[in-house]
């Protein structure tokens, strides 16, 4: 076989099986583009840590600005592609999508400095939290925990914000670079701390409180995986002030674990815990015990 008939058969597979996004169509968002945006807002959210550039007092508005237009101009492309697919219409006013997508790129530059406060939370309940850690400047360069996080309270604000594919094309990146798989639907609270976190699992419908640790290889995870389950809430509720030991697995829409508990490590729970008990393998510790 030549070379000319192997392209020909490639290409004769682009039209037999699909999966091929053309530029003149209605296309899908573009992963590499998605994640060069990712990678700006993150540096944007950590000037100087995340990207090999030297920036001063003197420089940090004009780096700054030029990060944050260039962030603009993408995501707003970005979006619009997932808003024109979503709706599956030919007649889909284009000028419309690209209105709203630049608005709610616009949105999310002005939501930066309440997301800088959320994650600098979470920096301080990893340092806090965490005897290996001598500063917060490792936890901001070298923690996987925090790299997941971060990306998720940019993903969350998007999917809050009715942006589709975008935001969970974020977590799978942040998923494939720290083995930490955290669902942009998610609703987590502030001062939130993944230890080690090869493993996690926090699924869609997820609501985590506040103050709340958790180790390697827990699971946040549903009871049922059914496709006429998704719109229904599949995935436990963590009070405020829970720490969740490694390994653990927690089922079900409708399990609860209660303020101040502790999840020992290894633990299966598909059923409400009681605030302030302490659960390990086979044995519940309430607190009027």
């Amino acid at each position: 076989m030549t070379t000319d008939e192997a392209i020909d058969g490639i290409l004769n597979s682009y039209e037999k099986y699909g999966g091929i996004n053309l530029e003149e169509a209605q296309n899908f968002p573009n992963r590499q583009n998605v994640v060069a945006v990712l990678q700006d807002l993150r540096a944007l959210i950590f000037p100087g840590f995340h990207t090999a550039e030297d920036i001063d007092r003197q420089t940090l508005r004009f780096v700054t600005g030029e990060r944050v237009n260039r962030i603009v101009s993408m995501l707003t492309r970005e979006i619009q592609k997932a808003l024109i697919h979503v709706v599956q219409n030919n007649d889909v006013q284009t000028s419309h999508c690209f209105a709203l997508a630049q608005q709610t790129s616009l949105a999310l530059i002005e939501e930066i400095p309440e997301i800088r406060r959320k994650v600098g939370l979470d920096v301080q309940a990893a340092f806090a939290g965490d005897p290996a850690a001598k500063s917060t400047e490792e936890v901001i360069v070298s923690y996987p925990g925090l790299v997941a996080i971060t990306v998720y309270r940019i993903a969350h604000f998007l999917v809050e914000s009715g942006v589709p594919v975008i935001p969970r094309i974020m977590t799978e990146y942040a998923h494939s670079r720290t083995g930490i798989d955290i669902n942009p639907g998610a609703k987590i609270g502030e001062h939130f701390f993944i230890d080690h976190g090869t493993g996690v699992v926090i699924g869609e419908s997820c609501e985590i409180g506040n103050n709340v640790k958790i180790y390697q290889g827990v699971t946040l995870g549903a009871l049922s995986v059914k496709k006429e389950l998704m719109d229904k809430k599949r995935h436990p509720t963590i009070e405020d002030n829970v720490t969740i030991y490694a390994n653990s697995t927690i089922l079900g829409g409708q399990t609860v674990i209660g303020e101040g508990s502790v999840i020992g490590g290894n633990t299966w729970v598909t059923r409400s815990v009681p605030p302030h008990s302490v659960l390990s393998q086979g044995k519940r510790q309430d607190p009027t015990d």
